[in-house]
């Protein structure tokens, strides 16, 4: 899969931008601040239809103006395939997809695939469960919709069945035959999402200890568990025992909902015991596994980007990417430096299809192909 060009308008710090890129590698290069990760940010939204980093949508609106667009043509197997996003303030966002628009946007995950490697990866190992849900359930839906649907569904039940709680506290009454009919909705949503996540760290965690072990260079064993209260259990009967404490918290406090992910090495937490680099090999070998189970399921690779490593990584774990880079392991590459001499030391040799892009103050130009 090629990202062959991009064109935003009004999106973060930029007012307009249109570039073509190479089919291999891509540098942008600038200051810090100047918008490169925001064209990467771009790119992931294309792809997934959010941002890598803003939670709201309207963030991402250049300030001062009242709406942003984004626009890419990618090529899959020799078909061209135009998807375009849009957002005013105070309207609903859309996608569309060679012109046609998306009534459900989460059809359009997953079509379009991507792998962003940034500074902040090691937030997964040091941040709360919340983080690896949002991580493992966003890598999950981009290989499999029936679970995004899954997803969805739940998510939207357990906001009625926390909006219910919180009347009952608020209005002074309790209804269990409503609070019932949204148990029973709930129930085979919430056993589907474990059951799922279950088969899929089974699939993943080889992978995910190959590549850690590739990216290392060290001897130490590490484990990626899944801590979750469903699987085996009767999650009605959960429910059932936690209603008071649900009706006192007015929220619900059992569900994949709480499920966490469990990074460990030699069967300590990775989190307490790992080294800086450790904690650094970890976290890529991660979104390495992340890459090679979407391009095997989807039967081509991912857009790979790549977020300041050579400012962040030490020498030896910049090395081990880059043999991979030479070794042909991924597919078109878009990468982010403050140095281009630094960016074009580092790439020399592994690409006759380098294109460097200079970053400067929300402009982007081409400085050498």
């Amino acid at each position: 899969m090629l990202l062959e060009n991009l064109s935003l308008m009004f999106f973060k710090n930029y007012d307009e931008a249109a570039i073509s890129f190479s089919p291999h590698i891509n540098c942008f290069v600038g200051d810090n601040g100047s918008g490169k990760t925001n064209l990467l940010d771009a790119i992931h939204y294309l792809s997934m239809t959010k941002s890598a980093f803003n939670s709201s949508d309207v963030q991402n609106i250049k300030q001062g103006e009242d709406f942003f667009m984004l626009k890419g043509r990618f090529e899959i197997a020799g078909e061209k395939h135009v998807v375009q996003c849009n957002l005013k303030q105070g309207q609903k966002k859309t996608v569309t997809h060679n012109k046609v628009i998306y009534e459900k946007i989460s059809d359009h995950i997953g079509r379009f695939p991507v792998v962003l490697i940034s500074p902040y990866d090691t937030d997964l190992i040091r941040e709360g469960s919340e983080e690896r849900r949002k991580y493992f359930d966003s890598l999950m839906s981009q290989l499999n919709h029936p679970y995004l649907e899954q997803l969805i569904q739940y998510n939207y039940v357990l906001k009625q069945r926390n909006s219910l709680l919180k009347q009952f506290a608020e209005r002074n009454y309790f209804d269990r035959d409503y609070l019932a009919i949204l148990n029973e909705q709930l129930i085979p949503f919430a056993e589907q999402l474990a059951q799922e996540r279950q088969v899929f760290l089974a699939e993943f965690v080889p992978i995910f200890q190959k590549h850690y072990r590739h990216i290392s260079d060290s001897s130490e064993e590490v484990s990626l568990t899944y801590k979750s209260q469903l699987p085996g259990a009767d999650y009605a009967k959960q429910l059932q025992q936690a209603e008071r404490k649900d009706l006192a918290l007015q929220r619900t406090t059992v569900g994949p909902h709480k499920d966490d992910f469990v990074f460990l090495m030699d069967e300590n937490p990775v989190k307490n015991f790992g080294s800086q680099g450790q904690q650094k090999s970890y976290a890529i070998a991660l979104k390495l596994a992340h890459f090679e189970v979407m391009a095997a399921r989807h039967q081509y690779k991912p857009l790979l980007l790549l977020d300041d490593i050579f400012d962040r990584l030490d020498e030896k774990r910049i090395t081990k990417l880059m043999q991979m880079v030479a070794a042909h392991t991924f597919g078109q590459i878009f990468l982010t430096d403050t140095h281009l001499e630094r960016t074009d030391k580092i790439l020399e040799g592994l690409s006759e299809s380098i294109h460097r892009f200079g970053v400067h103050n929300g402009t982007v130009k081409v400085i050498k192909e």
